[in-house]
């Protein structure tokens, strides 16, 4: 291809999004909301890694004492038992806003955004559920090959652990893009978004059936009651966050003490908001879903996932942390997971969607891209280090060990995928020249000029 010269080059005309093409770009729309939510969360990430790394400084300091016991400190009343360490609330209760957040974001891309094709949305989900079972599959080998001789309770301990390597960190994710200033693509970026919302979905969904250990069904049942005033509220317009927050946090109680992990509560709550824009005419009009989301997503980056990747962190590297972690057979079996389960998982799921249906590449992407995005989509971090902790218990020896996996095989994938991606960055930059554009200065670049009238 070619360098792109707007001086003489015509802009590429824009291309039928439902034909047979994957990942193409969509609409304008849709990319210039991906592309600020990308922003928001970019910047997320970044807090997200000082959050980690001052956790991983101070647990190996000779202050280490204090970071467990400030991580361990107990808080809260004994009714409903909410008296929960501050790493507890970090997990059960931050992360629910994290999880809010998810929810909305998956009901909109459902509902409104480009997932409510089905043509589009297959290829999304046949990735995320690929890159979630085939590091499941990679985990368990791995660990019944390292565990042979051990005791079959032994095995059964380990195997816990086997949703570990499945999640993909969307604001790590960015901020090793950041880091490594790649131009990619918005149809990459919005792929890598889109897989992200489904792998959380599927992460929450075996958090709740699979590490829920008792159920009491009445307080479940007693949910429904803030659920359906927490809708009511928002179909009737409500907003005031002081109001909301009632529901809101008798929502998340409830579940808490249903004994089904509290992050439920927050992918409850997002999926009850409505998605619908009020004026269908006006693209530049919001829906609520859209502004309550963007209220809530800076204190969800910038607060919520870092303090509680802070308390979740903090592991012990020095005096021989390291070593005990790589005999660790549940430890190895995490960073397998993520470097090759993820890779291919996510690639062999693209690649199966294009085999199947006939569909090639849109014509500005390489197989090298998807390759690059699939190594990425193993920067597993938020997700893996809670379901860690529920499957080996919070600051156990294993848990320690798995937290300690998460880091390196999220390095590893990061570092992986920077390499692949600059190799194609030079191109990169002249697809984005190009989805910039605006030569009649009408405010959408130009290769998107049809398609907005189309779908807008």
């Amino acid at each position: 291809m070619s360098d792109y010269d707007p001086t003489t080059t015509p802009p590429t005309p824009p291309r039928d999004s439902a034909g047979n093409r994957l990942l193409g770009r969509g609409s304008w729309r849709e990319a210039r909301y991906v592309a600020d939510l990308l922003r928001a969360e970019t910047v997320g990430g970044a807090i997200l890694l000082a959050a980690a790394v001052a956790a991983l400084i101070w647990a190996n300091s000779p202050w280490r004492d204090g970071y467990a016991a400030l991580r361990d400190t107990v808080i809260g009343p004994h009714v409903l038992h909410l008296d929960l360490s501050l790493g507890t609330w970090a997990a059960d209760g931050l992360l629910a806003v994290f999880f809010l957040v998810a929810g909305i974001e998956l009901k909109r891309e459902f509902v409104a955004g480009d997932l409510s094709d089905r043509r589009k949305a297959a290829l999304p989900i046949a990735a995320a559920v690929c890159g979630v079972a085939l590091p499941a599959i990679l985990f368990v080998v791995t660990a019944t090959l390292m565990s042979r001789g051990d005791s079959a309770s032994e095995l059964s301990g380990i195997l816990r652990g086997w949703a570990v390597p499945t999640a993909t960190d969307i604001a790590f994710a960015l901020a090793v893009l950041a880091v490594i200033g790649t131009h990619l693509p918005s149809a990459l970026r919005s792929f890598l978004l889109t897989l992200a919302v489904v792998d959380d979905l599927i992460a929450i969904t075996i958090i709740a059936v699979f590490y829920t250990d008792t159920v009491s069904f009445l307080w479940l049942l007693a949910a429904v009651i803030p659920l359906a005033a927490w809708r009511l509220l928002l179909k009737r317009r409500i907003t005031n966050p002081l109001i909301l927050a009632i529901p809101a946090l008798l929502a998340w109680v409830f579940v808490h003490s249903s004994g089904v992990h509290a992050t439920v509560a927050g992918v409850l709550l997002g999926l009850l908001v409505p998605v619908n824009r009020e004026v269908e005419d006006d693209p530049d009009r919001h829906s609520l879903a859209e502004r309550i989301e963007h209220k809530i997503r800076p204190f969800s980056a910038g607060f919520a996932v870092p303090v509680f990747a802070f308390f979740a962190a903090g592991v012990t590297v020095v005096g021989g942390g390291f070593g005990s972690a790589l005999g660790d057979a549940a430890a190895v079996g995490v960073v397998v997971g993520l470097v090759v389960g993820k890779t291919v998982g996510v690639l062999g799921g693209t690649w199966a969607v294009a085999r199947f249906t006939r569909a090639e590449l849109d014509e500005d992407l390489a197989w090298t891209d998807v390759l690059g995005l699939s190594v990425l989509s193993g920067v597993g971090f938020t997700v893996s280090l809670l379901v860690g902790e529920l499957a080996f218990g919070n600051g156990s020896e294993r848990d320690d060990h798995v937290k300690l996996a998460v880091l390196c095989g999220s390095v590893i994938a990061a570092l992986l995928s920077s390499v692949v991606l600059r190799v194609r960055n030079r191109h990169y930059r002249l697809v984005e020249a190009r989805e910039t554009e605006d030569r009649d200065h009408d405010g959408v670049p130009d290769v998107y000029g049809e398609a907005v009238v189309e779908r807008d």
